[in-house]
């Protein structure tokens, strides 16, 4: 089964059984479950598919945090010639990573 969810700005396509990494959530714990409500797609294995206008209602995908962390920095450079301008900033978004359990219609 296969569906796609809506989180943090984004969408991701899931399987049971993923882990992937997405933006943080709030205040959630490792090790605690998290369902999201915004499922735009649903398909199963016989090609079944249920498209949302925007979600689906009543479907869901249960997942476990796995951890929170903070990714690769990124270091952004602004620059202008002829004019001793430099600046230097560096960034780290703080992320989530999780792991699909179930994925009900």
């Amino acid at each position: 089964m296969l569906a796609v969810i809506k989180t943090g700005g984004k969408q991701y396509q899931v399987k049971q059984g993923d882990v992937l990494s997405i933006e943080k959530l709030p205040t959630k714990q490792d090790g605690e479950k998290v369902v999201f409500d915004d499922v735009l797609l649903i398909a199963d294995d016989k090609d079944n598919v249920t498209l949302g206008d925007p979600i689906i209602k009543g479907a869901k995908v249960e997942a476990t945090l796995v951890k929170n962390f903070k990714d690769r920095k990124v270091t952004v450079v602004k620059y202008k010639a002829k004019t001793r301008y430099k600046k230097t900033v560096g960034h780290r978004q703080h992320k989530a990573e999780i792991k699909i359990e179930k994925i009900s219609a």
